[in-house]
């Protein structure tokens, strides 16, 4: 072969080999656009999703605990006892006083437990024993008392229309004795040493016939304001005269118990001061409680009687007429008040808070109502021993040095 020739055969060659290489690098484009086109363009992978992060483990929870009760005062009871004397009849005694009970308890953050006793006896006895702590007292019960056991004070004394003392009155079915006539809706009051006639309206106790209407003290017939009778009731405005108590001797006579000051104390001084002896000279009878005694005089069990001014309201609702068929004929002197006792170990904190308790549910209406439904209070202030020296004088007189068994 000729190098013409050969040179010729090499050309073609190389030419067949530059159309087959543009031909693979073609189709390769091609499908690598054709591969470009029917899948997704390249995207980071997908990262799997933040899994919340799970909590690290913590300790089971504790239970709450619960609140601690805050710590007592020092020297203060977990619990008292309040004592009271019937002045109705027991059961309702007690209902009557709960709502102060709840009150007291909740003001003084301890328990509150109230008690009625069969008389100021037991719950003299009850005090001095310690088996209660507080007593709702009559004065010579809480001079006996305190006197006898050492271990008892005066906290609270109460407060009547403004006035500390009371009197015990004497009254009677029989007109005779009086030196004049009766006279309707008049009461006695204690005034500069005598014994005065004065109209209903201005005793400081309320009289029997007394009831409050829209401008005050009234008498007459019920308004609808009034629901201690009853709306449209007309009570007896209540008669009083002036009588020599000389004239009593050899009658009979109710008086309330022997541990009660205006229901026996009182009296037997004024019938020993007259050189009659209140056992011998009269028949004494002893009814039990001062609503007791005047329903004795009323129905004629007795001749004479005696209670606190004015015991007729007691009976007022059931016997209207009570005030002219029970008429005061005349009054012992002037008592302090009755008290709230207390046990003299308790702390002054103790004592304090009670006070403070006591005054604060009387400012209330409801306060107010109770302590006016059960013992007539109006008002209280702190006891002061040294006016219960005239009561401990009495019972010098008398001879009575420690509660009557």
């Amino acid at each position: 072969m000729t190098l013409r020739r050969l040179l010729a055969v090499l050309l073609a060659f190389s030419l067949l080999a530059a159309a087959c290489g543009d031909d693979d690098d073609s189709t390769a484009g091609d499908d690598a656009a054709d591969d470009t086109a029917d899948e997704p363009a390249d995207e980071p992978a997908d990262e799997p999703a933040d899994e919340p992060d799970e909590p690290a483990d913590e300790p089971a929870e504790e239970p709450a605990e619960e609140p601690e009760e805050p710590a007592l005062p020092e020297g203060w009871p977990e619990s008292l006892v309040f004592g009271f004397v019937p002045s109705q009849e027991q059961e309702q005694l007690l209902d009557d006083v709960q709502p102060f009970i709840d009150v007291l308890e909740e003001a003084l953050g301890i328990e509150v437990e109230g008690t009625v006793t069969t008389d100021y006896t037991g719950l003299v006895t009850a005090m001095g024993n310690n088996t209660a702590d507080l007593g709702a007292f009559g004065p010579f019960g809480y001079t006996l008392g305190a006197d006898t056991f050492g271990n008892i004070e005066a906290l609270i004394q109460s407060i009547r229309f403004g006035s500390a003392t009371y009197h015990g009155q004497w009254f009677t079915n029989d007109a005779s004795i009086c030196t004049e006539a009766p006279v309707p809706a008049t009461a006695l009051e204690n005034q500069d040493g005598e014994i005065v006639q004065v109209a209903a309206l201005d005793a400081v106790a309320l009289q029997v016939g007394v009831f409050f209407g829209d401008d005050g003290k009234a008498l007459g017939e019920m308004t609808d304001e009034d629901d201690a009778v009853g709306a449209g009731v007309e009570i007896s405005a209540g008669s009083s005269c002036i009588a020599d108590l000389a004239s009593v001797a050899g009658k009979t006579i109710a008086f309330t118990t022997e541990s009660s000051t205006s229901g026996y104390l009182f009296p037997a001084l004024d019938l020993t001061n007259l050189g009659i002896d209140p056992a011998d000279d009269v028949t004494p009878i002893f009814s039990g409680g001062h609503d007791a005694a005047v329903i004795s005089v009323y129905n004629g069990d007795a001749d004479i009687g005696l209670s606190f001014d004015d015991a007729r309201r007691t009976i007022r609702g059931e016997s209207t007429d009570v005030g002219e068929k029970v008429i005061v004929f005349s009054i012992t002197d002037e008592i302090p008040n009755d008290v709230v006792a207390i046990r003299s170990d308790f702390p002054d904190t103790l004592k304090d808070a009670i006070y403070d308790a006591v005054e604060a549910f009387l400012e209330t209406e409801e306060g107010e109502a109770i302590f006016d439904e059960i013992y007539g209070w109006t008002d209280i202030r702190r006891a002061v021993e040294a006016d219960f020296d005239v009561v401990r004088e009495a019972a010098t007189a008398l001879g009575i040095t420690e509660p009557p068994g």
